[in-house]
């Protein structure tokens, strides 16, 4: 697939920037202003993303890029609040009656050694809350989209003679944890700011080109849920098994089982995965081990397929342990993690709508629908809090090199994913298309009266 053709703007050529492979379109003149300005401030954002790079924070010790984000909301006229949630950030900007908008960057890092390569990289190490020492990196394009952030608030304190409303934007601590969200609400985020009737966010993505925008209609990401599974046996001598109850042998059988959860019990209309991502057993080569340990990430969207994934996973487990011969003191050990991250919801008309309205104003091919995918992400629980009220949707930003993704669709090299050490997106992309969708959004959801 050949990159797209580019958008024909003045700051836009004056920058260089046709590698930005925008369609050309007919755009209406405030959606041309918006790009336009956005072209201009790109070289000091591409600062603050440098620097927001190469000094990742990990979950709930956001303080320095919390920092950053509310000294630029204060100096663009917001009224700022700090350590929301932990270390969050809420922002208010009053511009008259109308809708209340809440758009939303996450802004932690994950453990993860950096190898880009890249002349900002991260050379920062720390202690994650669970007391785990390691690297730390923006693996996930949290960076970018904090400075997207950064500037859809200057963009819409600049274009206040444009809307009417409440502009609600918020740091998010601990995405990446999965529990940042509740912590904000859990702090009085509805009660303490204005309650929002609509959230907006979006999330780099290696899939799609770089600045290309996607959003899927209806399930965006999955229900996640960690599963922890305590195989027992009777340990002994390899020369004798025959004397043993071997665990490693039980815990496969475990395995195999649960692949039938999706295949065998699972509408196929109906995404599910089961994957048991780590199998710990034994210790030497003559020694059947007592234990076995599994750890599973088990990815649905309906409460009703997650519940029914989480008790098959108990009766297969102790199903086979039964079937084993171990009594009733030797069952398998079942614990699902708590909390867990909930599935994210994209209110569908809303969405065809905003997908639609920005095609118009990005160009026809620089906008696309996408299909749901089976990731994580709390963002959905801004919605749950009042979902018969809140409409909302999370964008998808490409990031990908367009030639190298195109290549790597056809069977060539395959591309460094989210969360890979080696995951470098265009950011310069990402921020403009990211910080453009956002704006167009928020000023067409609360237009002057």
């Amino acid at each position: 697939m050949n990159a797209l053709p580019v958008r024909s703007t003045p700051a836009l050529a004056a920058l260089g920037l046709a590698a930005l492979g925008l369609a050309a379109t007919s755009v209406p003149v405030r959606a041309e202003a918006v790009t336009d300005s956005i072209a201009r401030d790109l070289p000091g954002l591409m600062t603050i993303y440098q620097d927001l790079h190469a000094n990742p924070e990990l979950s709930y010790q956001e303080v320095r890029s919390a920092g950053i984000m509310a000294k630029a909301a204060r100096e663009a006229g917001f009224t700022v609040t700090e350590k929301v949630g932990q270390t969050g950030v809420v922002a208010v900007l009053k511009n008259g009656e109308g809708p209340t908008v809440l758009i939303r960057a996450d802004m932690d890092g994950l453990p993860v050694v950096e190898q880009t390569g890249l002349a900002f990289a991260s050379k920062k190490r720390g202690t994650s809350t669970a007391g785990v020492e390691s690297g730390i990196m923006h693996a996930c394009g949290h960076d970018t989209h904090m400075t997207a952030w950064i500037e859809t608030a200057r963009l819409m304190a600049k274009r206040k003679s444009e809307w009417s409303g409440t502009l609600v934007m918020i740091g998010q601590p601990a995405e990446e944890v999965g529990t940042g969200a509740v912590s904000m609400l859990k702090d009085g985020l509805y009660q303490r700011f204005p309650k929002p009737d609509y959230t907006l966010a979006f999330h780099d993505s290696a899939d799609l080109p770089a600045g290309q925008v996607g959003a899927a209609v209806g399930w965006a990401l999955a229900n996640v849920d960690s599963v922890d599974i305590l195989v027992k046996g009777l340990g002994g001598h390899g020369a004798y098994p025959q004397a043993t109850k071997d665990p490693i042998v039980l815990a496969s059988a475990i395995v195999m089982k649960l692949q039938t959860l999706v295949s065998r019990e699972t509408s196929p209309l109906d995404p599910a995965v089961v994957t048991v991502g780590s199998f710990h057993a034994g210790a030497k080569h003559n020694i059947i081990s007592d234990q076995a340990k599994l750890e599973l990430t088990v990815r649905s969207y309906s409460d009703e397929t997650r519940a029914h994934l989480l008790d098959g996973i108990k009766r297969i487990a102790r199903g086979e342990a039964i079937a084993s011969g171990l009594p009733d003191n030797l069952m398998p050990d079942v614990s699902v993690k708590d909390p867990y991250t909930r599935a994210t919801w994209n209110s569908p008309e809303f969405t065809q709508e905003a997908v639609a309205d920005l095609k118009t104003r990005m160009g026809e091919a620089n906008v696309v629908i996408t299909p749901s995918v089976m990731g994580g992400e709390d963002f959905g629980e801004f919605r749950r809090a009042d979902e018969d009220h809140i409409k909302s949707v999370i964008f998808w930003v490409g990031g990908a090199d367009p030639q190298k993704l195109a290549a790597a669709k056809a069977g060539g090299p395959p591309l460094p994913s989210l969360h890979s050490p080696f995951w470098a997106p265009q950011a310069d992309k990402v921020i403009a298309s990211g910080s453009e969708a956002l704006t167009l959004t928020a000023l067409r959801l609360m237009p002057r009266k």
